[in-house]
């Protein structure tokens, strides 16, 4: 199918650009970064051709929506607000949720947050993030150094926005390869990598893996981040201090049915004990990189398919 035309919804006091098709009951899909609701593209057809009504919303800070100022306004409370509000907007009081890389994030919390309009979970590459003694970024930093990416992008404001939205195309040319290196960031020269990725076009030929969509698909993702820049979804790092604070109040605890799907040479580390903190848990890997749903389409539409025929049935 041609992916879905978007509709500007008014949610939780900003606008959110979302692309829905189908009918029945209501599944949200939650892309990562840097990403787009685009990147469930293979994900859309086979979803509604089994019965469901398919909601994928660029979130806050991405393509179309809005792009709040505040890098406060990039919480996790904000974040999770604008799904239940797009609830609403829907008429839903609950829906099944999945999420790939910082959607994931946002999906394990919004199973905390508002944990009765969360049926479900489907997570793809980012296992729970317990929330520890140490605030993240402090204990990042002193685990992995100020190079770390996620460090870098909140000790140096600004930075790093800037040189992504100067090499668009050869930054995400160079980030969307099979078997892609994330967690920790590729050493690449000296500095901070993500940067060195984007500063240096003759690096692709050199990166692991290859380009794993299309040149017309690649165009859509390289428009949609000229559109919005990048500040928006690097204001999601920016928060991960004053989530562990927010986080602080709520049972760090999954109740709802969970798919949990790895990526076998995803650099994402896999957790070892998920189990403790997730009632009931499926666990899945599949033969491919970070960018699950869209290096193995077939194979991750048939484990979502199959989990949701027990879990959540159309």
């Amino acid at each position: 199918m041609d992916f879905p035309q978007a509709e500007l919804i008014a949610v939780n006091g900003i606008e959110l650009e979302v692309f829905s098709a189908g009918d029945g009951k209501p599944l949200l899909l939650c892309h990562g970064w840097p990403e787009h609701a685009y990147s469930w593209r293979h994900q859309i057809q086979p979803l509604v051709d089994a019965g469901y009504h398919v909601i994928i919303p660029n979130q806050r800070g991405y393509g179309a929506s809005s792009r709040p100022a505040d890098i406060a306004a990039y919480d996790i409370e904000n974040l999770t607000g604008d799904l239940a509000a797009l609830l609403d907007h829907y008429g839903y009081d609950q829906a099944l949720f999945v999420g790939h890389d910082w959607g994931a994030i946002v999906v394990w919390n919004m199973a905390m947050l508002h944990r009765d309009r969360v049926t479900g979970v489907i997570n793809l590459s980012v296992p729970f993030m317990q929330r520890g003694p140490s605030e993240w970024v402090g204990f990042w930093e002193k685990m992995l150094g100020g190079d770390f990416y996620i460090v870098h992008f909140n000790r140096q404001p600004g930075v790093a926005d800037q040189v992504f939205a100067d090499h668009t195309e050869q930054f995400l040319r160079n980030m969307y390869r099979t078997n892609q290196w994330r967690f920790p960031a590729p050493k690449i020269g000296s500095g901070m990598p993500l940067i060195n990725m984007a500063k240096a076009p003759h690096l692709a030929a050199g990166m692991p893996g290859e380009l794993l969509m299309s040149d017309v698909e690649l165009q859509v993702f390289i428009d949609a981040f000229n559109q919005s820049g990048f500040s928006g979804g690097i204001n999601w790092y920016r928060n991960f201090s004053r989530n562990w604070e927010i986080l602080g109040a709520y049972e760090q605890h999954i109740y709802q049915p969970t798919l949990m799907i790895y990526g076998d040479y995803d650099s994402v580390p896999k957790s070892d004990n998920l189990a403790e903190f997730v009632s009931t848990l499926s666990v899945a890997s599949l033969d491919c990189g970070h960018w699950i749903q869209q290096e193995r389409p077939e194979q991750t539409n048939q484990l979502m398919l199959d989990w949701l025929t027990d879990h959540y049935p159309a």
